[in-house]
């Protein structure tokens, strides 16, 4: 166990991640003294083995200019005592891009921007170009939005065919929920027309239909919910947007039926997503439908029409080697996505992983993951898809990334913006968060509660909270 003492709640996230990030398989606890000396020290094996002290520290009276240099000391030492470097250095947060973009709106070119975070975080070479890459891939595709006056529209549909166990999303088995979803419909329509008012006279950018699962809904009922969206924004009515999502996501959810519905109402891009092509795993962590079941969805997205579709895969399943992605990325490379985006797993105490110890649960090995990483670059190379968004998250495996690869013309919009916040996201639905995104760069959320029957129960809140946050 490894006991991490801390003088303010400042330093408490940096330490946490930094020594998680070295040392993945400890247990670390951590302790708030304001009474202490030490801004940080690190107890290990029942004694005192580093501490960074007041006098140690350059004088800043900046409290992020503080804690980057206890997060620095920190890095050091631990990459002193390990032998090993990390590849984003001492930063913890899951948006490294968007300090590259900071750098490039600054003036810097990408060589410029990648030097900085080379130098200011210790940011590996490979991961620093990049990050800079990426960032010059995404200000020009936001070059194209209206921050100002334009936004983006969030709906979520907060249900699945069944609960994956790494997920830590709020949402339900749609079974479960199945004679209220018409209840939740009237609830989501409700909010979206107040939207509507709301955003009279704005440029409706993009819309992102998430969840959950949104075609874990009927026919009928995504027919019902997409007429609305069209009547209520011109943007959509007229085919103004620059993208359209829609999450199929599973592809037991997935029928003929349901994807006419988003071909009949323009549906410009699509997700179907299998995490894995090894059936074994699928099986393990909960995904009721098979390998076949993925090749026939797409085929059929395809055969309908669809030309924008994405495929996510997770690098780190229980039980998966490096012989098994590969093995997986070849049966993707056979459907040639428009788009491939691979996540490094990441497990939150919420998900059923987060609280299982069992043998068959355990996480392949560092090493191991960094291959599987390495091969999900290369495959996407070969189908002619560059990096095009990246963001990290708390608990990830392997201190990685995940990285959205993508064709020229087909980069995932909405996504970039959900990492860089630019513009205005207003989301619906329960468990959803708008964010309002001021022209100083600003930024204010309002939550709606994530329990489904609360969001029903309590609708008129929830738009009353939006209204607060978009008309002041």
């Amino acid at each position: 166990m490894i006991t991490i003492l801390c003088k303010e709640t400042l330093y408490t996230y940096n330490s946490y991640h930094m020594a998680k990030a070295f040392f993945p398989e400890a247990e670390i606890r951590q302790t708030v003294d304001e009474e202490q000396e030490p801004l940080v020290e690190l107890v290990s094996d029942g004694g005192s083995c580093f501490s960074v002290m007041p006098d140690q520290l350059k004088p800043v009276t900046d409290q992020n200019e503080k804690k980057k240099q206890v997060t620095q000391r920190l890095y050091d030492y631990l990459s002193s005592y390990t032998g090993k470097k990390l590849a984003w250095g001492t930063l913890t947060g899951v948006r490294p891009v968007k300090l590259a973009m900071g750098r490039l709106e600054a003036g810097d070119g990408e060589q410029g921007a990648a030097d900085w975070m080379q130098s200011t975080y210790q940011v590996s070479p490979e991961k620093a170009r990049l990050a800079a890459q990426i960032a010059g891939r995404e200000r020009a595709l936001l070059g194209l939005l209206d921050y100002e006056n334009g936004f983006s529209l969030y709906i979520g549909i907060p249900f699945c065919p069944s609960i994956c166990t790494y997920c830590s999303f709020s949402s339900s088995p749609i079974e479960l929920w199945r004679n209220r979803t018409d209840a939740y419909l009237d609830a989501l329509c409700l909010e979206l027309r107040a939207i509507g008012t709301m955003t009279k006279g704005k440029k409706l950018d993009t819309v992102y239909i998430g969840g959950g699962t949104p075609v874990s809904l009927e026919a009928e009922q995504l027919y019902r919910l997409l007429s609305l969206v069209e009547e209520i924004f011109p943007d959509v009515k007229h085919n103004r947007l620059r993208e359209y999502t829609v999450e199929a996501g599973r592809p037991d959810s997935i029928t003929g039926e349901k994807l006419e519905v988003l071909r009949k109402h323009r549906i410009s891009r699509i997700s179907v997503n299998p995490q894995t092509m090894r059936q074994k795993t699928l099986d393990l962590i909960g995904r009721r439908h098979t390998v076949e079941d993925v090749k026939k969805s797409f085929s059929l997205a395809r055969e309908l029409g669809f030309d924008n579709i994405n495929m996510d895969l997770i690098a780190g399943l229980p039980g998966e080697n490096a012989s098994d992605m590969r093995d997986t990325l070849r049966q993707i490379e056979a459907l040639r996505p428009d788009s491939l985006t691979v996540h490094a797993l990441a497990i939150k105490r919420a998900a059923q992983m987060g609280q299982e110890k069992r043998e068959e649960t355990a996480q392949p090995r560092h090493m191991e993951i960094s291959r599987m990483i390495s091969d999900s670059a290369e495959a996407a190379g070969r189908m002619g898809l560059v990096p095009y968004y990246l963001y990290r998250q708390k608990n990830i495996a392997g201190n990685f990334e995940n990285v959205g690869y993508a064709k020229v013309d087909k980069a995932g919009i909405y996504n970039i913006l959900i990492m860089e916040e630019k513009q205005t996201i207003v989301a619906c639905g329960a468990g959803s968060v708008s964010k309002r995104v001021y022209p100083d760069g600003l930024i204010k959320r309002s939550e709606n509660v994530k329990d489904v029957s609360q969001y029903i129960e309590r609708i008129g809140e929830m738009i009353e909270r939006k209204r607060v946050l978009l008309e002041d």
